[in-house]
């Protein structure tokens, strides 16, 4: 099976880890347009209990902008789904990795766009995770 996310696992319990996440991606010019809290949800909507996870919907404006140029239907896959989960005593973030965009859609056009997006959320990633880039 082909990878579709990326991902890092934080020292950072639940808690504080969204707010970074929501700090870290803004430090590369995403801002987040959606938030969906699943337990609060499927607590709301089925009574059920599950760790704490949220979806942050993560948008750069110029590069959705250049890949709705490139393909219309990309919308369909935007904002880019960052989710944090709580994971033993940190968390886990992942992305869904726009480098999958050019070969799910069929349009190379969008491998300028996607690899620049790979590229500003590797590095979000790596600043949480205090990486040397």
């Amino acid at each position: 099976m082909t990878e579709f996310t990326m991902s890092r696992t934080l020292d950072l319990p639940y808690e504080q880890a969204v707010p970074a996440v929501r700090e870290a991606l803004a430090g590369v010019g995403f801002g987040v347009l959606t938030e969906i809290d699943i337990a609060a949800t499927l607590k709301k909507k089925l009574d059920v209990d599950v760790a704490p996870k949220i979806i942050l919907g993560a948008c750069r404006p110029q590069l959705a902008h250049q890949a709705l140029q490139a393909d219309p239907r990309v919308a369909a896959l935007l904002p880019c789904n960052v989710v944090v989960s709580a994971h033993g005593d940190g968390s886990l973030v992942e992305i869904m990795d726009p480098g999958v965009m050019p070969a799910f859609t069929g349009t190379a056009e969008l491998d300028v766009v996607a690899t620049e997006a790979r590229t500003l959320l590797g590095s979000m990633l790596d600043t949480l995770t205090g990486a040397v880039a």
